[in-house]
Protein backbone atom coordinates (compact mmCIF):
# COMPACT_ATOMS: atom_id res chain seq x y z
CA UNK A 1 0.00 0.00 0.00
CA UNK A 2 1.04 3.60 -0.50
CA UNK A 3 1.75 5.87 2.45
CA UNK A 4 -1.60 7.57 1.79
CA UNK A 5 -3.37 4.21 2.06
CA UNK A 6 -1.42 3.43 5.21
CA UNK A 7 -2.83 6.59 6.77
CA UNK A 8 -6.33 5.62 5.71
CA UNK A 9 -5.94 2.15 7.17
CA UNK A 10 -4.88 3.68 10.49
CA UNK A 11 -8.09 5.75 10.43
CA UNK A 12 -10.08 2.54 9.86
CA UNK A 13 -8.23 0.70 12.61
CA UNK A 14 -8.93 3.52 15.09
CA UNK A 15 -12.54 3.90 13.84
CA UNK A 16 -11.93 7.63 13.36
CA UNK A 17 -15.26 9.30 12.56
CA UNK A 18 -13.47 12.42 11.33
CA UNK A 19 -12.87 10.60 8.03
CA UNK A 20 -16.47 9.48 7.47
CA UNK A 21 -17.41 10.74 4.03
CA UNK A 22 -13.82 11.62 3.13
CA UNK A 23 -13.26 8.06 1.91
CA UNK A 24 -14.76 4.57 2.11
CA UNK A 25 -13.14 1.18 2.52
CA UNK A 26 -14.23 -2.18 1.16
CA UNK A 27 -13.35 -5.72 2.21
CA UNK A 28 -12.54 -8.15 -0.58
CA UNK A 29 -13.45 -11.24 1.44
CA UNK A 30 -16.95 -10.07 2.37
CA UNK A 31 -17.87 -7.91 -0.63
CA UNK A 32 -19.01 -5.11 1.69
CA UNK A 33 -17.95 -1.47 1.90
CA UNK A 34 -18.04 0.67 5.05
CA UNK A 35 -17.35 4.07 6.52
CA UNK A 36 -14.04 4.42 8.44
CA UNK A 37 -15.79 4.47 11.83
CA UNK A 38 -17.62 1.17 11.26
CA UNK A 39 -17.79 -0.70 14.61
CA UNK A 40 -17.23 -4.11 12.98
CA UNK A 41 -13.99 -6.04 13.49
CA UNK A 42 -11.18 -4.36 11.56
CA UNK A 43 -10.34 -6.40 8.45
CA UNK A 44 -6.83 -7.49 7.58
CA UNK A 45 -4.89 -4.88 5.75
CA UNK A 46 -4.34 -6.99 2.64
CA UNK A 47 -8.12 -7.42 2.22
CA UNK A 48 -8.92 -3.71 2.19
CA UNK A 49 -9.54 -1.43 -0.79
CA UNK A 50 -10.17 2.31 -0.55
CA UNK A 51 -12.60 4.46 -2.55
CA UNK A 52 -13.27 8.19 -2.65
CA UNK A 53 -17.03 7.78 -3.07
CA UNK A 54 -19.72 5.27 -2.23
CA UNK A 55 -20.54 5.13 -5.94
CA UNK A 56 -17.02 3.98 -6.76
CA UNK A 57 -17.28 1.17 -4.20
CA UNK A 58 -20.67 0.12 -5.57
CA UNK A 59 -19.32 0.24 -9.10
CA UNK A 60 -16.62 -2.23 -8.11
CA UNK A 61 -19.26 -4.68 -6.91
CA UNK A 62 -19.30 -3.98 -3.17
CA UNK A 63 -22.51 -3.74 -1.13
CA UNK A 64 -23.26 -1.21 1.60
CA UNK A 65 -22.65 -2.38 5.18
CA UNK A 66 -25.95 -2.74 7.05
CA UNK A 67 -24.27 -1.93 10.34
CA UNK A 68 -22.59 1.43 9.63
CA UNK A 69 -24.77 2.48 6.64
CA UNK A 70 -21.97 4.18 4.70
CA UNK A 71 -24.37 5.67 2.18
CA UNK A 72 -25.83 7.88 4.93
CA UNK A 73 -22.64 9.68 6.01
CA UNK A 74 -22.18 13.42 5.37
CA UNK A 75 -20.94 14.34 1.93
CA UNK A 76 -17.28 15.01 1.30
CA UNK A 77 -16.36 18.55 2.30
CA UNK A 78 -13.83 18.53 -0.53
CA UNK A 79 -16.50 18.61 -3.23
CA UNK A 80 -18.50 21.22 -1.32
CA UNK A 81 -15.55 23.61 -1.18
CA UNK A 82 -13.77 22.99 -4.47
CA UNK A 83 -14.35 25.49 -7.25
CA UNK A 84 -13.01 23.38 -10.13
CA UNK A 85 -15.04 21.40 -12.64
CA UNK A 86 -15.16 18.22 -10.56
CA UNK A 87 -16.36 20.07 -7.47
CA UNK A 88 -19.03 21.87 -9.49
CA UNK A 89 -20.12 18.59 -11.09
CA UNK A 90 -20.40 16.84 -7.73
CA UNK A 91 -22.58 19.62 -6.35
CA UNK A 92 -24.86 19.50 -9.38
CA UNK A 93 -25.18 15.71 -9.17
CA UNK A 94 -25.99 16.07 -5.48
CA UNK A 95 -28.73 18.51 -6.42
CA UNK A 96 -30.32 15.92 -8.73
CA UNK A 97 -29.39 17.46 -12.08
CA UNK A 98 -28.51 14.10 -13.69
CA UNK A 99 -31.88 12.66 -12.67
CA UNK A 100 -33.73 15.67 -14.13
CA UNK A 101 -31.61 16.57 -17.16
CA UNK A 102 -29.37 13.58 -17.78
CA UNK A 103 -25.62 13.63 -18.37
CA UNK A 104 -25.98 15.98 -21.38
CA UNK A 105 -27.74 18.49 -19.10
CA UNK A 106 -24.96 18.21 -16.52
CA UNK A 107 -22.29 18.70 -19.18
CA UNK A 108 -24.10 21.71 -20.67
CA UNK A 109 -24.25 23.41 -17.27
CA UNK A 110 -20.50 22.88 -16.85
CA UNK A 111 -19.59 23.97 -20.37
CA UNK A 112 -17.95 20.66 -21.31
CA UNK A 113 -18.85 17.68 -23.46
CA UNK A 114 -20.44 14.65 -21.81
CA UNK A 115 -17.30 12.65 -22.60
CA UNK A 116 -15.05 15.20 -20.88
CA UNK A 117 -17.22 15.21 -17.76
CA UNK A 118 -17.24 11.40 -17.67
CA UNK A 119 -13.46 11.28 -18.01
CA UNK A 120 -12.76 13.91 -15.34
CA UNK A 121 -15.11 12.42 -12.77
CA UNK A 122 -13.90 8.86 -13.32
CA UNK A 123 -10.27 9.92 -12.99
CA UNK A 124 -10.91 12.02 -9.89
CA UNK A 125 -13.53 10.12 -7.86
CA UNK A 126 -13.56 6.66 -9.42
CA UNK A 127 -17.08 6.85 -10.82
CA UNK A 128 -18.88 8.65 -13.63
CA UNK A 129 -21.98 10.84 -13.36
CA UNK A 130 -24.44 7.99 -13.96
CA UNK A 131 -22.89 5.85 -11.19
CA UNK A 132 -22.81 8.81 -8.79
CA UNK A 133 -26.46 9.60 -9.49
CA UNK A 134 -27.37 5.91 -9.11
CA UNK A 135 -25.75 5.80 -5.65
CA UNK A 136 -27.71 8.89 -4.65
CA UNK A 137 -30.98 7.39 -5.91
CA UNK A 138 -30.32 4.25 -3.87
CA UNK A 139 -29.78 6.33 -0.75
CA UNK A 140 -32.97 8.30 -1.38
CA UNK A 141 -34.88 5.04 -1.88
CA UNK A 142 -33.62 3.70 1.45
CA UNK A 143 -34.72 6.85 3.27
CA UNK A 144 -38.21 6.67 1.79
CA UNK A 145 -38.55 2.93 2.40
CA UNK A 146 -37.47 3.15 6.02
CA UNK A 147 -39.04 6.44 7.12
CA UNK A 148 -42.35 6.63 5.23
CA UNK A 149 -45.28 4.39 4.40
CA UNK A 150 -45.29 5.38 0.72
CA UNK A 151 -46.03 2.42 -1.58
CA UNK A 152 -42.92 0.82 -3.03
CA UNK A 153 -43.92 1.68 -6.59
CA UNK A 154 -44.24 5.37 -5.73
CA UNK A 155 -40.88 5.28 -4.00
CA UNK A 156 -39.24 3.89 -7.13
CA UNK A 157 -40.19 6.93 -9.19
CA UNK A 158 -39.82 9.41 -6.33
CA UNK A 159 -36.20 8.28 -5.95
CA UNK A 160 -35.47 9.11 -9.57
CA UNK A 161 -35.54 5.62 -11.11
CA UNK A 162 -36.90 5.24 -14.64
CA UNK A 163 -38.67 1.96 -13.89
CA UNK A 164 -39.62 -0.33 -11.03
CA UNK A 165 -37.32 -3.00 -12.45
CA UNK A 166 -34.34 -0.62 -12.39
CA UNK A 167 -35.27 0.31 -8.82
CA UNK A 168 -35.46 -3.34 -7.70
CA UNK A 169 -32.17 -4.24 -9.39
CA UNK A 170 -30.33 -1.30 -7.86
CA UNK A 171 -31.60 -1.95 -4.33
CA UNK A 172 -30.53 -5.60 -4.61
CA UNK A 173 -27.10 -4.64 -5.93
CA UNK A 174 -26.43 -1.94 -3.31
CA UNK A 175 -28.07 -3.44 -0.22
CA UNK A 176 -28.20 -7.17 -1.02
CA UNK A 177 -31.93 -7.32 -0.30
CA UNK A 178 -35.28 -6.46 -1.85
CA UNK A 179 -37.04 -3.14 -1.28
CA UNK A 180 -39.52 -4.91 1.01
CA UNK A 181 -36.66 -6.50 2.89
CA UNK A 182 -34.95 -3.13 3.25
CA UNK A 183 -38.15 -1.65 4.68
CA UNK A 184 -38.62 -4.56 7.09
CA UNK A 185 -34.99 -4.28 8.22
CA UNK A 186 -35.20 -0.60 9.15
CA UNK A 187 -33.62 0.27 12.52
CA UNK A 188 -36.16 0.49 15.31
CA UNK A 189 -35.72 4.27 15.64
CA UNK A 190 -36.58 4.75 11.96
CA UNK A 191 -39.64 2.50 12.18
CA UNK A 192 -40.86 4.54 15.15
CA UNK A 193 -40.37 7.76 13.21
CA UNK A 194 -42.04 6.53 10.01
CA UNK A 195 -45.40 8.07 9.32
CA UNK A 196 -47.99 8.55 6.65
CA UNK A 197 -47.05 10.70 3.67
CA UNK A 198 -49.35 13.46 4.95
CA UNK A 199 -47.23 13.66 8.10
CA UNK A 200 -44.14 14.48 6.09
CA UNK A 201 -40.81 12.76 5.63
CA UNK A 202 -38.66 12.63 8.78
CA UNK A 203 -34.93 13.00 8.24
CA UNK A 204 -31.69 13.10 10.16
CA UNK A 205 -29.33 15.54 8.47
CA UNK A 206 -25.93 14.22 9.49
CA UNK A 207 -22.79 16.29 9.98
CA UNK A 208 -19.22 15.49 10.92
CA UNK A 209 -17.55 16.79 14.05
CA UNK A 210 -18.86 19.54 16.33
CA UNK A 211 -21.71 21.77 15.21
CA UNK A 212 -22.61 25.13 16.74
CA UNK A 213 -26.35 25.20 16.13
CA UNK A 214 -27.01 28.27 18.29
CA UNK A 215 -25.28 30.88 16.09
CA UNK A 216 -26.87 29.42 12.94
CA UNK A 217 -30.37 29.63 14.40
CA UNK A 218 -29.61 33.11 15.77
CA UNK A 219 -28.78 34.27 12.25
CA UNK A 220 -31.84 32.61 10.72
CA UNK A 221 -34.07 34.13 13.39
CA UNK A 222 -32.74 37.64 12.75
CA UNK A 223 -33.22 37.26 8.99
CA UNK A 224 -36.58 35.42 8.94
CA UNK A 225 -39.04 36.94 6.46
CA UNK A 226 -42.71 36.50 7.50
CA UNK A 227 -44.77 34.38 5.15
CA UNK A 228 -41.86 32.27 3.92
CA UNK A 229 -39.95 31.62 7.17
CA UNK A 230 -40.39 31.39 10.92
CA UNK A 231 -38.32 30.45 13.95
CA UNK A 232 -40.22 29.26 17.02
CA UNK A 233 -39.28 27.96 20.45
CA UNK A 234 -36.78 29.00 23.13
CA UNK A 235 -33.01 29.19 22.46
CA UNK A 236 -31.54 25.71 22.37
CA UNK A 237 -34.85 24.16 21.32
CA UNK A 238 -35.85 26.29 18.34
CA UNK A 239 -37.41 25.09 15.11
CA UNK A 240 -36.75 26.79 11.78
CA UNK A 241 -39.47 26.41 9.15
CA UNK A 242 -39.59 27.69 5.59
CA UNK A 243 -41.20 27.22 2.19
CA UNK A 244 -39.30 25.75 -0.74
CA UNK A 245 -39.61 26.25 -4.49
CA UNK A 246 -38.51 22.93 -6.01
CA UNK A 247 -37.99 21.44 -9.49
CA UNK A 248 -41.22 19.40 -9.47
CA UNK A 249 -43.39 21.32 -7.03
CA UNK A 250 -43.27 23.08 -3.69
CA UNK A 251 -42.62 22.10 -0.11
CA UNK A 252 -42.09 23.17 3.46
CA UNK A 253 -39.18 22.15 5.68
CA UNK A 254 -38.74 22.17 9.43
CA UNK A 255 -35.32 21.78 11.10
CA UNK A 256 -34.83 21.51 14.85
CA UNK A 257 -32.03 23.12 16.78
CA UNK A 258 -30.02 20.44 18.52
CA UNK A 259 -28.31 21.26 21.82
CA UNK A 260 -24.56 20.94 21.87
CA UNK A 261 -23.61 17.30 22.35
CA UNK A 262 -21.50 16.36 25.39
CA UNK A 263 -18.89 14.78 23.07
CA UNK A 264 -19.00 17.19 20.11
CA UNK A 265 -16.13 15.65 18.14
CA UNK A 266 -18.11 12.54 17.28
CA UNK A 267 -20.48 14.25 14.86
CA UNK A 268 -24.25 14.21 14.97
CA UNK A 269 -27.33 15.37 13.11
CA UNK A 270 -30.17 17.86 12.92
CA UNK A 271 -33.70 16.47 12.94
CA UNK A 272 -35.81 17.66 10.02
CA UNK A 273 -39.17 17.03 8.41
CA UNK A 274 -40.19 17.70 4.83
CA UNK A 275 -43.67 18.16 3.37
CA UNK A 276 -43.48 17.89 -0.42
CA UNK A 277 -46.15 18.18 -3.08
CA UNK A 278 -44.03 15.81 -5.20
CA UNK A 279 -41.74 13.25 -3.48
CA UNK A 280 -39.35 13.41 -6.46
CA UNK A 281 -38.09 16.61 -4.85
CA UNK A 282 -36.67 14.82 -1.81
CA UNK A 283 -33.07 14.86 -3.05
CA UNK A 284 -33.18 18.52 -4.06
CA UNK A 285 -34.79 19.48 -0.73
CA UNK A 286 -32.15 17.69 1.32
CA UNK A 287 -29.34 19.32 -0.65
CA UNK A 288 -30.87 22.76 -0.11
CA UNK A 289 -31.12 22.22 3.64
CA UNK A 290 -27.58 20.87 3.82
CA UNK A 291 -26.29 23.99 2.06
CA UNK A 292 -28.36 26.29 4.27
CA UNK A 293 -27.02 24.75 7.47
CA UNK A 294 -23.51 24.13 6.06
CA UNK A 295 -23.67 20.46 7.04
CA UNK A 296 -21.01 19.23 4.60
CA UNK A 297 -18.23 21.39 6.04
CA UNK A 298 -15.08 19.87 7.51
CA UNK A 299 -14.86 21.49 10.97
CA UNK A 300 -11.60 19.69 11.73
CA UNK A 301 -9.77 21.35 8.84
CA UNK A 302 -11.36 24.75 9.51
CA UNK A 303 -10.65 24.76 13.25
CA UNK A 304 -7.10 23.49 12.81
CA UNK A 305 -6.18 26.35 10.48
CA UNK A 306 -8.05 29.17 12.20
CA UNK A 307 -7.25 27.94 15.70
CA UNK A 308 -3.53 28.40 15.02
CA UNK A 309 -4.00 32.17 14.69
CA UNK A 310 -3.61 34.08 17.99
CA UNK A 311 -6.48 36.42 17.15
CA UNK A 312 -8.92 33.63 16.32
CA UNK A 313 -7.72 30.92 18.72
CA UNK A 314 -9.98 31.93 21.66
CA UNK A 315 -12.98 32.23 19.34
CA UNK A 316 -12.40 28.79 17.84
CA UNK A 317 -11.94 27.31 21.31
CA UNK A 318 -15.22 28.88 22.44
CA UNK A 319 -17.16 27.74 19.35
CA UNK A 320 -15.61 24.64 17.80
CA UNK A 321 -17.36 23.67 14.60
CA UNK A 322 -18.85 27.10 13.88
CA UNK A 323 -20.47 27.02 10.45
CA UNK A 324 -20.84 29.52 7.62
CA UNK A 325 -24.54 29.23 6.71
CA UNK A 326 -25.59 29.18 3.08
CA UNK A 327 -29.08 29.35 1.64
CA UNK A 328 -31.96 27.14 0.58
CA UNK A 329 -32.53 29.29 -2.52
CA UNK A 330 -29.54 31.10 -4.08
CA UNK A 331 -31.62 33.49 -6.20
CA UNK A 332 -33.77 34.44 -3.23
CA UNK A 333 -30.64 35.07 -1.18
CA UNK A 334 -29.23 37.38 -3.85
CA UNK A 335 -32.37 39.51 -3.84
CA UNK A 336 -32.49 39.58 -0.04
CA UNK A 337 -28.82 40.56 0.16
CA UNK A 338 -29.71 43.60 -1.94
CA UNK A 339 -33.02 44.61 -0.36
CA UNK A 340 -32.57 43.63 3.27
CA UNK A 341 -35.17 41.91 5.44
CA UNK A 342 -37.78 44.68 5.34
CA UNK A 343 -37.52 45.00 1.57
CA UNK A 344 -37.80 41.24 1.15
CA UNK A 345 -40.97 41.22 3.26
CA UNK A 346 -42.53 43.85 0.99
CA UNK A 347 -41.60 41.81 -2.09
CA UNK A 348 -43.27 38.71 -0.63
CA UNK A 349 -46.48 40.66 0.01
CA UNK A 350 -46.50 42.20 -3.47
CA UNK A 351 -45.14 39.42 -5.68
CA UNK A 352 -44.95 36.21 -3.65
CA UNK A 353 -46.96 33.23 -4.87
CA UNK A 354 -49.43 31.95 -2.31
CA UNK A 355 -49.16 28.26 -1.38
CA UNK A 356 -52.06 26.08 -2.46
CA UNK A 357 -52.17 24.75 1.10
CA UNK A 358 -50.71 27.25 3.61
CA UNK A 359 -48.92 25.66 6.57
CA UNK A 360 -49.56 27.83 9.61
CA UNK A 361 -47.67 31.09 9.17
CA UNK A 362 -45.96 29.75 6.04
CA UNK A 363 -48.21 31.10 3.32
CA UNK A 364 -46.06 32.14 0.35
CA UNK A 365 -43.09 31.32 -1.84
CA UNK A 366 -40.50 34.01 -2.32
CA UNK A 367 -41.06 35.62 -5.76
CA UNK A 368 -38.92 34.17 -8.52
CA UNK A 369 -36.59 36.45 -10.52
CA UNK A 370 -38.95 36.67 -13.49
CA UNK A 371 -41.63 38.18 -11.24
CA UNK A 372 -39.19 40.88 -10.10
CA UNK A 373 -37.56 41.70 -13.44
CA UNK A 374 -39.90 44.67 -13.89
CA UNK A 375 -38.71 46.37 -10.70
CA UNK A 376 -36.72 49.57 -11.10
CA UNK A 377 -33.02 50.12 -10.47
CA UNK A 378 -30.52 47.56 -9.25
CA UNK A 379 -33.20 45.13 -8.07
CA UNK A 380 -34.73 44.95 -11.53
CA UNK A 381 -31.30 44.54 -13.14
CA UNK A 382 -30.36 41.75 -10.75
CA UNK A 383 -33.68 39.95 -11.19
CA UNK A 384 -33.44 40.17 -14.98
CA UNK A 385 -29.87 38.83 -14.94
CA UNK A 386 -30.92 35.91 -12.75
CA UNK A 387 -33.95 35.21 -14.94
CA UNK A 388 -32.04 35.15 -18.24
CA UNK A 389 -28.95 33.35 -16.90
CA UNK A 390 -26.52 36.26 -17.15
CA UNK A 391 -25.89 35.64 -13.46
CA UNK A 392 -25.82 31.97 -12.41
CA UNK A 393 -25.99 30.94 -8.77
CA UNK A 394 -26.82 27.23 -9.05
CA UNK A 395 -24.55 24.65 -7.34
CA UNK A 396 -22.48 24.23 -10.50
CA UNK A 397 -21.89 27.93 -11.15
CA UNK A 398 -18.33 29.16 -11.58
CA UNK A 399 -17.81 31.46 -8.59
CA UNK A 400 -15.41 33.83 -10.34
CA UNK A 401 -17.63 34.23 -13.40
CA UNK A 402 -20.72 34.77 -11.25
CA UNK A 403 -18.97 37.42 -9.16
CA UNK A 404 -17.82 39.30 -12.26
CA UNK A 405 -21.37 39.21 -13.63
CA UNK A 406 -22.77 40.54 -10.35
CA UNK A 407 -20.29 43.41 -10.19
CA UNK A 408 -21.18 44.35 -13.77
CA UNK A 409 -24.76 45.12 -12.71
CA UNK A 410 -25.50 48.83 -12.19
CA UNK A 411 -25.53 49.74 -8.51
CA UNK A 412 -24.51 46.36 -7.08
CA UNK A 413 -21.49 46.93 -4.85
CA UNK A 414 -18.65 44.69 -3.72
CA UNK A 415 -20.12 44.19 -0.25
CA UNK A 416 -23.36 42.79 -1.64
CA UNK A 417 -21.44 40.62 -4.09
CA UNK A 418 -19.42 39.22 -1.17
CA UNK A 419 -22.64 38.32 0.67
CA UNK A 420 -23.95 36.51 -2.40
CA UNK A 421 -20.66 34.73 -3.05
CA UNK A 422 -20.47 33.50 0.55
CA UNK A 423 -24.06 32.51 1.10
CA UNK A 424 -25.48 31.69 -2.35
CA UNK A 425 -22.36 30.24 -3.97
CA UNK A 426 -21.06 28.58 -0.79
CA UNK A 427 -17.53 29.95 -1.13
CA UNK A 428 -15.58 29.14 2.07
CA UNK A 429 -12.90 31.75 1.37
CA UNK A 430 -14.48 35.21 0.99
CA UNK A 431 -12.97 38.38 2.48
CA UNK A 432 -15.73 41.04 2.50
CA UNK A 433 -14.84 44.71 2.10
CA UNK A 434 -14.32 46.42 5.43
CA UNK A 435 -13.25 43.29 7.33
CA UNK A 436 -9.65 42.86 8.49
CA UNK A 437 -9.15 39.40 7.00
CA UNK A 438 -5.51 38.40 6.33
CA UNK A 439 -4.46 35.91 3.68
CA UNK A 440 -3.09 33.61 6.40
CA UNK A 441 -6.69 32.59 7.09
CA UNK A 442 -7.06 31.08 3.62
CA UNK A 443 -8.86 28.93 2.51
CA UNK A 444 -11.38 29.45 5.31
CA UNK A 445 -11.81 33.23 5.45
CA UNK A 446 -15.62 32.97 5.31
CA UNK A 447 -15.49 30.98 8.54
CA UNK A 448 -13.10 33.48 10.10
CA UNK A 449 -15.52 36.30 9.30
CA UNK A 450 -18.35 34.28 10.83
CA UNK A 451 -16.28 33.88 14.05
CA UNK A 452 -15.61 37.62 14.21
CA UNK A 453 -19.22 38.58 13.58
CA UNK A 454 -20.63 35.99 15.96
CA UNK A 455 -18.41 37.38 18.72
CA UNK A 456 -19.48 40.95 17.92
CA UNK A 457 -23.13 39.88 17.98
CA UNK A 458 -22.59 38.28 21.39
CA UNK A 459 -21.19 41.50 22.79
CA UNK A 460 -23.63 43.84 21.08
CA UNK A 461 -26.73 42.03 19.72
CA UNK A 462 -27.74 43.74 16.46
CA UNK A 463 -31.20 44.51 15.10
CA UNK A 464 -32.50 42.27 12.32
CA UNK A 465 -29.98 42.83 9.50
CA UNK A 466 -29.91 41.86 5.86
CA UNK A 467 -28.20 38.52 5.10
CA UNK A 468 -24.51 38.68 5.91
CA UNK A 469 -21.65 36.25 5.19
Amino acid sequence: MTQHEDTRYEAVRSRDARFDGAFFFAVRTTGIYCRPSCPAVTPKRDNVRFFRTAAAAQGSGFRACRRCRPDAVPGSAEWDARADTVGRAMRLIGDGVVDREGVPGLAARLGYSARQVQRQLTAEVGAGPVALARAQRAHTARILLQTTTLPVTEIAFASGFASVRQFNDTVRAVYATTPSGLRAGAPARDRRRAGAPAAGIPLRLAHRGPYQAGPVFDLLQREAVPGIEEVTGPPGRRTYRRTLRLPHGTGTAAVDERPRAPAPRTGGWLDARLHLTDPRDLTASVRRLRRLFDLDADPYAVDERLGADPRLAPLVAARPGLRSPGTADPEELAVRALTGRAGAERLVRRHGKRLDAPDGTLTHLFPDPAALAGERGTLGALAAALADGTVRLDPGADREESTRALLALPGLDAATAAVIRTRALGDPDVAPPGEDVPDTWRPWRSYAVRHLRTERNRRDPPPAPRPAP
